[in-house]
């Protein structure tokens, strides 16, 4: 287990050094100029040839990475934001509960409502439960988020009056954005529990278990969902990363002031560190969300666990 804990880790560092390396050289390339954008059309060229040499991006492009490098990943240093004038770290950091709050809010919803459907499709396979929990399933996945969370301000903020539109405050003002971030996450947990459980449906075990006199519901829970559980793993640690990383829609739609929006304005308004420091956040947040994933594996499949344990001995050998 070491072995497989350390491969992942190792996998993990090279994604977010080439997540970092993708990143800067993509913004380093883009067209313009990222000091007429910041001073604005009616700056001289004087003006902005002197803020390019203030910012350090009229140096060579290895000479930038090399500093990039080494403040990002030795100092552990993001920069200052060209756009709001403080260090980028304090702003992630002042705007991340936000973010996080609605991430593991939606994830919560989509494996509760997710499981559910998926287990109650399942065991009505072919039937007009699973017709219409597929249905439901197939309109929550069809809706963009942004159009869902429009709908969604129409009928409960401006008809009915429920709940405040926009803004961050109480509880109240996250219901909304929670739920629309976790209709599309519901979906498709439900579709890949219903596989997974249609799968083991007819297996001589299970046939086995209901032969013996068990309850379904023990049958399900039992011998069931632990049979079924990798591809349902998967699916959740991907639709997790997702939720997060595409927090940028749900944010701005609701005007939250979260990481995603953050980020949104950065690349609106040229801001190369916050743009930096935003991806790679998400990048190590999936990375993370995924080595959780493999782990989780190891842990549910035992065949992992045998894997290493024959390359093990056979060096020992």
């Amino acid at each position: 287990m070491a072995e497989y804990i350390l491969k992942r880790c190792l996998a993990l560092i090279i994604i977010v050094f080439a997540t970092a390396f993708i990143i800067f050289t993509i913004l380093y390339f883009t067209p313009g100029d990222p000091a007429r954008a910041l001073l604005g059309a009616s700056a001289s060229d004087a003006e902005v040839a002197a803020m390019n040499e203030a910012l350090g991006v009229n140096r060579p492009y290895l000479v930038q990475l090399g500093d990039f490098f080494y403040d990002t990943f030795i100092r552990f240093d993001f920069g200052e934001s060209w756009v709001y004038g403080r260090p980028v770290y304090e702003e992630l950091a002042a705007r991340l509960p936000r973010t996080v709050l609605i991430g593991l809010s939606a994830m919560v919803l989509n494996l509760f409502f997710g499981l559910l459907l998926g287990i109650f499709a399942g065991t009505h396979g072919s039937k007009w439960q699973d017709s219409l929990t597929m249905a439901i399933a197939m309109v929550f996945i069809s809706c963009p988020d942004f159009w869902v969370a429009l709908m969604m301000i129409v009928l409960f903020s401006l008809k009915l009056g429920w709940l405040p539109p926009y803004g961050i405050g109480g509880p109240e003002y996250y219901i909304m954005p929670i739920i629309c971030a976790s209709l599309g996450g519901i979906a498709v947990n439900a579709r890949q529990t219903r596989s997974s459980i249609l799968e083991v449906y007819r297996e001589d075990y299970i046939t086995t278990a209901r032969s013996k006199g068990q309850r379904e519901s023990v049958v399900v829970r039992r011998h069931m969902l632990p049979n079924a559980l990798m591809p349902i793993i998967t699916t959740i640690g991907t639709g997790f990363s997702r939720i997060v990383a595409g927090s940028a829609v749900i944010e701005t739609v609701f005007s939250i002031p979260g990481v995603g929006t953050y980020m949104l304005s950065a690349i609106n308004g040229r801001d190369y560190p916050a743009v930096r420091a935003s991806v790679l956040f998400f990048a190590v947040f999936t990375c993370i969300v995924m080595l959780v994933v493999d782990l989780m594996y190891a842990f549910v499949d035992p065949r992992i666990k045998a894997q290493y344990s024959r390359v093990r001995r056979a060096k020992v050998q």
